[in-house]
């Protein structure tokens, strides 16, 4: 239940009243005597003769230009149906399409509501004694169409509406004691007890589909929300209801003025005298209150033309035109009502830019507060429409970098962070020393988060984070990067030997040529051993099937210049001899350097030879 006590008020409807249309000066003056109204397809008032005697109900459709009406032709209670097609004419009048009685048999009891369905196959009169009479088929004909009696009681019907839903149709009854349902779309028509408590006449009503399609009954207490199998939510609106009306997506409700006399019992109107009623018009939605003005004994509240008609007794037609959306926003922000203004935006399907204004204004009163928390929660809903530098720099003036860190995390979700923003989140994470944020980001895969890797890499080296900058080149293959880390920064040589064992031919070539000294000086069999297979018949150590795939072809092209890499063994002769006599062994048509550097090597060796039999072989 929501008490509407705590819900605020606002003047979001400006009230006129309306002028004569031929003497302007004026205001219009209801003809005497209004006994029901309604209204649509244009219309608020039209005249014509429709019965000798009097009308009592009147139902237009929506969807139709047609208009469903009850009255009297002779005294008596005999009241007639008549429906009329108001885009064909009968001598000046609207056509009369269908005459007949409201009443099934001969038992003479009071019409006390009517509805009728948009398709046009049912209509639903309900009357004093506690009956509903259902008409089935094509209701403006008499031959396609057929009548029952669908339910019965002993207190009157208040109120009927049907609703609609996909294919199924359902009819709600209203009585003073109770609410009912009635399934009309299943052969035998099955009905379910609502609730044991019902409403005056007039005070029922359906919703529109952003509340389900609910029928709406006021009590004195509460307004009810049903659906066909169950009671919905309830609102504590008290006062004596006098009418309920589902508009345009408000609820209208007229409740008597607790200083006015009581009227007559079940709703009746005539010889009474005038009293202060108060309207008020709720939005369920975003719970609060859009008007609420008194009124001079209200006759009936109409929509047409998208403003609402207030009919009076004594004559008097106001219209109520409600603001613009952008008049409401402004009323709502003078208050500071962010929330509301937020909740009434997204109701009215305020397009992203409009929205995002509001979370931008939100976000700039709660910074203004000290709410730096709640400030970039706004903020961040504004990404995508608000320059990024807007924030960014709030935030970094006020030093909230947990704050700063929220919305570049955002940011950078939304695959909407540049360069500069990826080093100041970086930059964020290594000052917090936040190391478990600064693996989830680094390990989220791309479809999580989108970055710019070689700034990441780059930042995080700067910072002293080496294990989360080698991850990072190692998971988006950045071989340079990866070798750059590990060799000058880490000192890893075997683990940069190993890294370059495995890379493709040319990648593998270029960095041993960069890094091949430096490798050999800490890791010489290693270095002599990875050269040797790169000068001879270079395989990436990966994948075996991966291996097996290359044909003879790509084998013998992977293959390195031996003597470019002479060079690299400068401190190393050892190692060096072993190289070239490898690469003879290999392949006897190694270059010529190979073999002078090798004869060289030789010479060398002999000529620092201190046993002589030693010396001699070499000499061979």
């Amino acid at each position: 239940m929501a008490a509407f006590l705590q819900w605020r008020k606002f003047v979001f409807f400006d009230r006129d009243a309306v002028k004569d249309p031929v003497d302007h000066g004026k205001d219009f003056a209801l003809p005497g005597g209004i006994s029901t109204c309604d209204s649509g397809r244009g219309h608020v008032l039209t005249c014509f003769q429709a019965y000798k005697l009097q009308v009592t109900h009147l139902y237009q459709l929506k969807q139709h230009s047609i208009l469903v009406s009850v009255g009297e032709d002779e005294h008596g209670i005999n009241p007639l149906v008549k429906v009329w097609n108001l885009d064909k004419r009968d001598s000046g009048n609207p056509l009369c399409t269908r005459i007949f009685p409201a009443i099934p048999g001969n038992k003479p009891t009071e019409v006390s509501c009517l509805s009728v369905h948009e398709n046009l196959n049912f209509m639903a009169i309900g009357f004093t004694d506690g009956s509903v009479v259902l008409t089935k088929g094509d209701i403006t004909r008499d031959r396609h169409s057929k009548t029952l009696t669908l339910h019965e009681g002993t207190v009157p019907v208040t109120g009927l509406a049907f609703r609609q839903v996909a294919k199924v149709t359902h009819l709600f009854v209203a009585t003073l004691e109770k609410v009912h349902c009635y399934t009309l779309s299943i052969k035998e028509y099955p009905q379910v007890e609502l609730d044991t408590h019902g409403c005056a006449l007039r005070c029922s009503s359906l919703a529109d589909p952003s509340q389900d399609s609910q029928f709406i009954v006021a009590g004195d207490e509460c307004v009810y929300l049903y659906q066909p199998d169950e009671r919905g939510p309830c609102f504590a609106f008290d006062g004596q209801k006098l009418l309920a009306r589902w508009q345009r997506g408000y609820l209208f409700l007229l409740i008597r003025d607790a200083k006015s006399p009581n009227k007559t019992e079940f709703g009746s109107r005539e010889n009474a005298s005038s009293e202060k009623q108060l309207l008020t018009i709720y939005d369920l939605d975003n719970k609060f209150i859009a008007y609420s003005a008194a009124f001079d004994d209200v006759i009936d509240v109409v929509a047409e033309w998208g403003s609402f008609y207030i009919l009076t007794r004594d004559g008097k037609m106001f219209v109520l035109q409600e603001k613009d959306t952008q008049t409401k926003l402004e009323m709502l922000f003078k208050k500071n009502l962010f929330v509301m203004a937020i909740n009434l935006a997204k109701s009215q399907h305020l397009d992203s830019d409009g929205l995002s204004e509001i979370f931008r204004q939100y976000g700039d009163h709660l910074y203004l507060k000290g709410d730096h928390d709640g400030a970039i929660q706004q903020y961040i809903r504004t990404i995508g429409k608000l320059e990024p530098s807007y924030v960014i720099r709030k935030f970094l003036d006020a030093q909230r970098i947990h704050n700063l860190t929220a919305y570049l995390q955002a940011l950078h979700r939304q695959s909407l962070a540049n360069a500069d923003h990826t080093t100041l989140l970086l930059n964020c994470y290594t000052k917090l020393k936040d190391s478990s944020k600064l693996e989830e980001f680094i390990k989220s895969s791309e479809s999580e988060v989108h970055f710019d890797v070689e700034i990441a890499i780059k930042v995080l080296r700067q910072a002293g984070y080496h294990s989360h900058a080698v991850f990072l080149a190692a998971k988006h293959m950045h071989h340079e990067w990866y070798l750059k880390i590990q060799l000058e920064d880490l000192k890893n040589y075997q683990e940069g030997l190993r890294y370059i064992g495995r890379l493709p031919f040319e990648q593998a070539e270029s960095n041993m040529k960069r890094y091949g000294k430096t490798l050999m000086h800490h890791v010489p069999e290693g270095t002599t051993l990875l050269l040797k297979g790169l000068c001879t018949d270079y395989q990436p150590s990966g994948d075996a099937a991966e291996r097996g795939s290359l044909d003879r072809d790509q084998i013998s092209k992977c293959k390195a210049n031996s003597e470019e890499f002479i060079p690299i063994f400068a401190n190393n002769p050892r190692e060096l001899k072993a190289f070239l006599e490898h690469m003879i062994e290999v392949d006897p048509r190694s270059p010529q350097g190979v073999y002078d550097t090798l004869l060289e090597l030789r010479l060398q060796d002999w000529a620092h030879d201190q046993d002589p039999e030693v010396s001699q072989k070499r000499q061979r």
